[in-house]
């Protein structure tokens, strides 16, 4: 938290001049390192960021419009693109609902293992996503732990939809409890006491106070693991099989025409991915803006 605040009369009042102070050291400094610094950092974002996503729009069209559609909507790619949703469509709403318990019980409630629960939350982060597939190839493949009772149920995890769905989960477990808990953690209970006080139950509380509260921050949370669940490749390669048509995803479509040699039509099917990260950066913008509007403290105490 940027600054602590102090309500007086109803009114919000920063009680620490850390932030101004912070403004204040950084319009001492000499014009000359503020610009270079500036410069520097627009420098990187265009040799890292926009350079390379330029060249992969101006690549996708190298060959006209003609290769490019006929790229898009090949078959195998529509495949891809309706088994990513499907991926997508799963994991999402799971991770949704076991970020707003994790949030709820960590924010809320003081227990035995509380910092275990936020450290395995953030686990994702430390873990590359090929370990992650191994890892689960270990458990439900064919040779691991439960593959012979999985085999003798004839249910299929590895190399079909249910191991891709699983790993995607996994890469995507933190985004929405991380950006609950500050959130929960800010604002308090004083709302939610105030409404049980007045007889509303558990159920009611949430949905009346607590959701409404918290609910560009949720959404916030929501882009991020849709964004991470739709660009997830690593996890994903070493689970899916990666057969053509039946368990690839854009990710493992566009590396799987890049190794054939069919550079334009793997750009082709790459721009997709990157509309999507540009609608994503909007939306990301757009609810970080308002989640930091709604709850003041995650953004720092306002200047008065």
């Amino acid at each position: 938290m940027m600054a602590d605040i102090t309500a007086n009369a109803g009114r919000v009042v920063p009680a620490s001049g850390n932030t101004r102070v912070a403004h204040r050291a950084a319009a001492d400094e000499p014009i000359w390192v503020r610009r270079s610094l500036i410069g520097l950092v627009f420098v990187f974002l265009g040799v890292f960021l926009v350079v390379p996503l330029a060249i992969v729009l101006s690549s996708a069209l190298s060959q006209g419009w003609a290769l490019y559609a006929r790229a898009v909507t090949d078959p195998d790619t529509w495949s891809a693109i309706v088994l990513t949703l499907w991926v997508v469509a799963i994991t999402v709403p799971l991770n949704t609902l076991f970020g707003i318990a994790a949030a709820w019980a960590i924010a809320r409630f003081d227990f035995r293992g509380r910092s275990v629960l936020t450290s395995l939350i953030d686990l994702p982060f430390s873990v590359s996503p090929v370990v992650v597939g191994l890892a689960y190839v270990l458990v439900f493949g064919r040779g691991g732990w439960l593959g012979p009772w999985l085999g003798a149920h004839d249910i299929q995890i590895i190399f079909a939809m249910p191991g891709m769905v699983l790993v995607t989960m996994f890469v995507t477990v933190p985004f929405v409890a991380r950006e609950l808990i500050p959130v929960l953690a800010e604002r308090g209970q004083e709302e939610e006491e105030g409404a049980l006080s007045l007889g509303a139950s558990g159920w009611q509380t949430f949905f009346r106070v607590t959701l409404p509260a918290v609910k560009w921050g949720l959404l916030y949370g929501v882009v991020l693991t849709t964004a991470r669940a739709l660009g997830e490749y690593g996890a994903v390669a070493v689970v899916s099989g990666r057969v053509p048509g039946e368990n690839e995803t854009l990710t493992l479509r566009v590396d799987m025409l890049y190794e054939n040699y069919q550079a334009t039509a793997a750009f082709a099917v790459a721009s997709l991915l990157a509309v999507i990260a540009l609608i994503t950066l909007v939306l990301k913008t757009y609810l970080g803006d308002r989640k930091d509007n709604a709850c003041p403290l995650s953004a720092g105490a306002p200047d008065s």
